[in-house]
């Protein structure tokens, strides 16, 4: 029996997820922003936080509860992300895809690597979409002020986790988390969001060509019971990816945990 976390655990692919794992036994928490879903979650026998994760306060909050429920974590799964075809920016002033997609997983990882320590094979599972080309960061404009684009902004935060990965391992030295990057493929309504109407068509076709979202569990199971002997690895489509070229660059890495650490001091 493990205990879990999962971040987007009510829906899509975390829901699929969650509930596999609480059919075998384990341990669940799902996070997530809808109660109705929440519900239907905790029925199903899985336990619950409500939370808005776009905001730095709600992530340093939901760490201290899962502190407080549990006494080690086997395994936190990063699912959330909401796809925003017009640019907003959260209460605390930060762009939506940005913060929920990128600082939010930023900081359940780096606020959960002690409770992580305490088990014995823990692993972090970001599932973003790692070595995909699609994209680039916007260095000099992150939270996308000017020229905002909705796919620009979820590309951008694939490769912003990406070099979250690489940056985890410096940040926690000795530790024996492990970090697993994944991208189970395109899996049919794992897209959540708000969507003008051109983009609601592309959706509804993505979805129709897309994987059932029974198929990318067991992979992603695999990882939580035999994490990788590697600080940080990464998969996609159940293909081990070498950590070589711009995803996975070391400098760029060091470079962006720099600007959030500024930005995280910055909003006190």
């Amino acid at each position: 029996m493990k205990n879990i976390v999962i971040p987007g655990g009510t829906a899509g692919l975390g829901r699929a997820l969650a509930r596999a794992c609480i059919e075998r036994g384990d341990n669940v928490l799902a996070i997530g922003h809808d109660p109705a879903n929440g519900e239907r979650f905790v029925a199903d026998g899985g336990e619950f936080l409500l939370a808005d994760l776009s905001l730095i306060g709600e992530n340093e909050r939901v760490v201290r509860e899962i502190e407080a429920r549990f006494p080690s974590l086997d395994a936190l799964v990063l699912c959330t992300r909401f796809f925003r075809s017009h640019r907003r920016e959260t209460s605390d002033g930060i762009e939506h895809q940005f913060a929920l997609f990128y600082l939010s997983r930023y900081l359940l990882g780096h606020g959960l690597a002690g409770l992580l320590d305490k088990a014995p094979e823990p692993v972090i599972v970001n599932v973003a979409g790692p070595g995909t080309p699609a994209g680039r960061i916007h260095w000099d404009d992150l939270e996308l002020r000017r020229g905002y684009d909705g796919f620009e902004a979820l590309f951008q935060g694939g490769r912003l986790n990406d070099l979250l990965g690489v940056s985890y391992a410096g940040a926690h030295p000795g530790s024996r988390i492990r970090y697993a990057l994944v991208f189970p493929g395109n899996v049919a309504g794992n897209l959540a969001g708000e969507f003008d109407p051109r983009t609601a068509a592309q959706v509804e076709r993505m979805k129709a060509a897309g994987l059932p979202v029974a198929t990318a569990v067991p992979p992603i199971i695999d990882l939580i019971d035999g994490p990788p002997g590697e600080p940080l690895s990464a998969f996609s489509e159940g293909r081990r990816l070498g950590l070589t070229g711009p995803s996975f660059d070391r400098a760029d890495a060091a470079r962006l945990e720099s600007i959030t650490r500024s930005l995280l001091s910055e909003r006190g």
